[in-house]
């Protein structure tokens, strides 16, 4: 099963909903997809540059898998990028899309899968335009249309499964979630730490407190730019709280260390919260009082709060790097036993199903 977005019988974008996996044997998915459809998504070919028959469609509408229908990208965040493919700077959710570090050909690309039936779709890449940076780099052939006055036609099964006063999504985004930027070290170790909680839909690695020209990692680890290696955490407000994402929060970094966790040095390793309003704001003022006035620290928390201006997402091969690089030394010595902690900590707050 994976976890992701389909459209519902109004043409509604709901979830995340378990959908079943779409695994086929090689001869069956001959039959389903044409010769240059199974090149492209089975066999991880290429097709010509400014040859795909989507490149310059101007359409709204919605661009699903073409091996098994699963929503990917919406018109709304198609762009031209000069490269001669389809290009996108976000997917319609991010749980309909997977990335995986991609090796071959001598070079070192984030590739970008169908969550749902593994089909390879293209890349993705850092030269992007705002607001997340980045461009989904797709093959036509690897891409079905439809038009937005027939979407409802994309109607999948597994919406009916969803209560019917669900919200559905909006412009790749879930309706009904919030967000919450937080900068705790190193963000390959957060990151880790809150992937793994049940109603967390989304983290993103990223950088908060500067300038958009200087949120780049080899600038950012200069430790002149403002900015903070920050995650920011998608989730369902009616599965898991703003209060206790900070409870994890506080656990999962040393909040007493000031601009540093361990061998990190540096303002970019500093312990804050980015508040988005003046609620998240008096939370989190609230639990640092709590947690200094019942000393669950030897040390009294030095974690800043700072007004959220912008959140800038990390280059591709930064997210959901502990997961793609397990054996990393610095994954093995650091990310992983912070994640096994809070794993252990708060049994009550994990998804089983999730590694």
């Amino acid at each position: 099963m994976v976890r992701a977005f389909v459209f519902n019988r109004q043409g509604e974008l709901v979830g995340p909903v378990d959908a079943p996996r779409v695994e086929l044997s090689e001869q069956e998915w001959k039959k389903r997809l044409s010769p240059e459809q199974f090149q492209i998504l089975r066999s991880k070919g290429t097709e010509r540059p400014f040859c795909g028959s989507l490149l310059d469609n101007k359409q709204t509408g919605v661009y699903s898998c073409a091996g098994c229908g699963l929503p990917l990208f919406s018109s709304d965040s198609k762009f031209h990028s000069g490269t001669g493919w389809p290009s996108f700077f976000r997917p319609i959710a991010s749980d309909n899309v997977a990335m995986v570090a991609d090796g071959g050909h001598g070079m070192q690309r984030v590739e970008i899968l169908c969550a749902r039936c593994d089909g390879h779709l293209g890349h993705v890449f850092d030269d992007g335009p705002r607001p997340t940076g980045l461009r989904f780099c797709l093959n036509s052939e690897s891409l079905a249309f439809t038009p937005s006055d027939r979407v409802a036609e994309l109607a999948d099964p597994v919406a009916e499964l969803i209560a019917p006063s669900a919200a559905p999504a909006t412009s790749g985004q879930a309706a009904g979630t919030a967000t919450a930027v937080l900068a705790g070290g190193c963000f390959w170790c957060t990151e880790a730490a809150f992937e793994q909680l049940a109603g967390v839909l989304d983290v993103q690695s990223g950088y908060a407190g500067g300038a958009a020209e200087t949120a780049t990692y080899r600038e950012v680890c200069e430790g002149e730019t403002g900015h903070a290696e920050v995650i920011r955490v998608t989730y369902d407000p009616q599965q898991i709280s703003y209060d206790r994402l900070l409870d994890v929060f506080f656990d999962a970094h040393d909040p007493t260390q000031r601009n540093r966790q361990g061998n990190d040095i540096g303002t970019q390793y500093r312990s804050a919260i980015f508040y988005a309003s003046n609620e998240e704001r008096e939370t989190a003022e609230a639990k640092i009082k709590r947690l200094n006035e019942s000393r669950a620290f030897k040390r009294p928390i030095v974690t800043t709060l700072e007004p959220l201006t912008a959140f800038y997402p990390a280059e591709p091969y930064h997210q959901d790097y502990a997961r793609l690089n397990p054996d990393q030394p610095y994954i093995q010595h650091h990310a992983l036993p912070r994640a096994c902690q809070i794993r252990a900590k708060y049994a009550d707050l994990v998804e089983p199903s999730r590694p």
